[in-house]
């Protein structure tokens, strides 16, 4: 998923303080670093552990967010014979972090970066996720090299990863890439991307995977004027996130063959919530054909059509359940991420997401013919419920500061009546969730008989900016 994280400031609106505060306070938001934390974050950036190989003549380059600092990854695209060559730089902290010590403890703590328009709450000291470790351009760092080798349709036909020095060229943004390959300026890195983005497509689509297309909220933060947006990903981050999914089922089925390591799961869907799906699509005048399986009906829908919104919404369900397994002798009974339709681990993401650190290590591993250090096979089993505690932490802050900020945009229109799209309807609670365009809202509606898909007019009575609490209300006319 995008993250919603646009820009930091020093500031955050009065009116939304008090309630930020009261979130952070109430899911354990971790603050500063504690001192020796810091203190061994800085002797670690100006003394890392090297490593000998030396990459640094592969042209490679960041693709991410325009504001981002903590650069996880860089890549070089290159056609071999009649296929391509992927080589992915990952970023190395465990050239950073000594296991055991206090700084490695703090990571297991936070397990996640959180992220928040005003402020960010790293999983690294800055001066390792913004500065000695991150991917920056015209820097020397060290990192863990993926060399994923495709044929012509863009199947994966090798794997390797080994540490190596590296030096990236650029730091491109989404919308900058975008812009130029829009204008035939993409040169060969971004056109390269683009041919093997749509040809991972197309194999997703192949192999049964599913990605949502569904505009997410964003918070647009400008001095003290916060506002709400809808933002779907650009046609460039989808084809740079294959790159990332491309290596993290690379990096399950290394860890699976060797009988070690750590996946990101996700059930199958029940029978049952497929059987649901089709209920829901019939109630809002969808045509799915009996034939027709859920990946293709799901990628026949269009967000910006109010009763196909609603049905997107609907299909979400279908991805809740995620989590990790760590194995060790065998792989797991259910390896799989169905979403993903394939074996998949998080791989690529180390200064921001715990557990990748400790993918890479036993990949590094594996692929040099070496037992997977002690400290990642002592540390494994506990994983999972650490990345566990942090993705619903980071879910609830994400969510927290979304539905504040709905608040504070909607106070000053208490009484007034807008027209949104209903998005669920609970008939047992008597209430329903309302879309509305603009601003960028989506808020309880209770009141009078709530159809799911239709567009509707409802009055704001409620916006609690403490609690962050919407409601609307339907009257009868």
């Amino acid at each position: 998923m995008p993250s919603r994280h646009v820009s930091l400031k020093d500031t955050e609106p009065p009116a939304l303080r008090e309630g930020l505060r009261r979130l952070r306070a109430g899911l354990g938001v971790p603050g500063e670093f504690p001192a020796d934390v810091q203190a061994e974050a800085d002797r670690a950036a100006a003394g890392p552990v090297l490593p000998s190989r030396d990459c640094t003549d592969i042209e490679f380059v960041t693709l991410d967010p325009e504001s981002s600092t903590d650069l996880d990854q860089a890549f070089h695209l290159s056609r071999v014979g009649s296929g391509y060559l992927l080589r992915y730089a990952i970023a190395d902290v465990a050239a950073f972090v000594a296991p055991g010590g206090r700084l490695d403890a703090e990571t297991h703590q936070r397990g996640e970066t959180l992220y928040a328009p005003t402020r960010k709450i790293p999983l690294h000291p800055a001066v390792l996720s913004e500065g000695a470790a991150s991917l920056l351009p015209d820097q020397t760092r060290p990192a863990l090299v993926w060399e994923l080798s495709m044929d012509a349709n863009g199947e994966l036909t090798d794997t390797g990863v080994a540490r190596g020095l590296v030096r990236s060229r650029a730091k491109l943004s989404y919308t900058g890439a975008q812009a130029d390959l829009d204008a035939g300026r993409g040169g060969e890195q971004l056109e390269l991307l683009r041919t093997i983005g749509t040809l991972r497509q197309q194999i997703e689509v192949q192999r049964g995977g599913v990605s949502l297309s569904v505009p997410e909220q964003e918070i647009v933060a400008t001095d003290q004027r916060w506002e709400l947006v809808y933002r779907a990903p650009l046609p460039v981050e989808d084809w740079n996130a294959q790159l990332s999914l491309a290596t993290g089922m690379a990096a399950a089925a290394l860890m699976m063959k060797a009988g070690i390591g750590i996946l990101r799961t996700l059930p199958p869907a029940r029978d049952s919530s497929i059987s649901k799906l089709r209920r829901t699509a019939s109630a809002l005048g969808i045509s799915w054909p009996h034939a027709m399986e859920y990946p293709e009906f799901v990628r026949s829908l269009s967000a910006s059509v109010p009763a196909h919104a609603a049905m997107l919404n609907a299909c979400t369900m279908l991805f809740r359940g995620a989590g990790y397994q760590a194995f060790s002798g065998s792989a797991p009974d259910q390896p799989m991420h169905a979403a993903i339709a394939a074996p998949y681990a998080h791989t690529t993401a180390p200064l921001r997401r715990l557990v990748d650190r400790y993918t890479g290590e036993t990949c590094v591993a594996i692929c040099a013919g070496v037992p997977v250090p002690e400290w990642v096979a002592q540390a494994l089993p506990s994983l999972p419920s650490v990345m566990d505690e942090a993705d619903r932490r980071a879910k609830k802050y994400e969510r927290g500061t979304i539905d504040l900020v709905e608040a504070m945009v909607l106070a000053p229109h208490l009484g007034q009546t807008f027209t949104g799209t209903v998005l669920e309807v609970d008939t047992e609670d008597d209430y329903g969730v309302l879309q509305l365009p603009d601003p960028a809202v989506e808020a309880k509606v209770k009141g009078g008989d709530l159809v799911l898909g239709q567009q509707i007019p409802a009055t704001l009575v409620s916006a609690d900016l403490l609690a962050g609490k919407v409601e609307f209300r339907v009257f009868a006319s």
